[in-house]
C-alpha cells in the first residue's frame, strides 16, 4: 500500500466510526423520541439524522462527483434550510434507510477517488481544494452531530454512552 492508500483507509475508517456512532445513539429510540425536541432551537433527532444524510449527499454526490440532483427529491425529505431547525416528519426507519444508502453511495465515490483529487462540483460559491478536505469536514460534521444526538438521547430517555459501542 502507498502512503496515500494508508491515509485514505484511515480517513474512511474514522468517518465510518462516526457514522456508526450516530446509528448506535439512535438505535432503540422510540418513534416519539425521534420527533421530539429537547432544546430551545427546536431540532429533533430525526431532523439531525436526516440532515446528516443530506450532508453526505451534498458533499460526496454534488461536490465531489458534480451531480446536480437534489437530495430533497427523495420523497418526504425537505430541502435544506440553514436557518431552520433540523426537524423531520419522516418515519425513523425511512430516515435510517436513507442515511445508510446515502453513506453507501458516498463510500462508492471514495473507493474510486483519490484524496488529492479536485472535486467536480462546488459548495455554494466556495471552491473545495480536494477530496481529503471533504472527508475531514464530514468526519467533523458527523462527530459534532453525534455529540448533539448523545445529549438529546440522554434528555429523552436517560440512555447514556451509546456512541459506537
Amino acid at each position: 500500500m502507498t502512503e496515500e492508500d494508508d491515509e485514505k483507509a484511515a480517513l474512511i475508517s474514522f468517518l465510518e466510526y462516526q457514522r456508526a456512532s450516530v446509528r448506535s445513539i439512535v438505535e432503540g429510540l422510540s418513534e416519539e423520541g425521534w420527533h421530539t425536541s429537547v432544546v430551545p432551537s427546536g431540532w429533533t433527532p430525526a431532523g439531525f439524522v436526516e440532515h446528516l444524510g443530506g450532508a453526505e449527499f451534498h458533499w460526496f454526490q454534488q461536490v465531489i462527483e458534480g451531480n446536480v440532483e437534489d437530495f430533497s427529491s427523495e420523497e418526504g425529505f425537505v430541502p435544506y434550510d440553514p436557518y431552520a431547525a433540523f426537524i423531520s416528519d419522516v418515519p425513523s426507519a425511512e430516515i435510517l434507510r436513507n442515511y445508510k444508502e446515502t453513506c453507501d453511495l458516498s463510500d462508492t465515490v471514495l473507493a474510486k477517488t483519490s484524496m488529492s483529487a479536485k472535486p467536480k462540483g462546488r459548495h455554494g460559491d466556495a471552491e473545495v481544494p480536494n477530496v481529503r478536505w471533504v472527508v475531514l469536514h464530514m468526519i467533523e460534521e458527523t462527530a459534532t452531530h453525534s455529540g448533539h444526538l448523545e445529549i438529546a438521547r440522554e434528555l429523552l430517555d436517560g440512555q447514556v454512552r451509546l456512541g459506537n459501542r
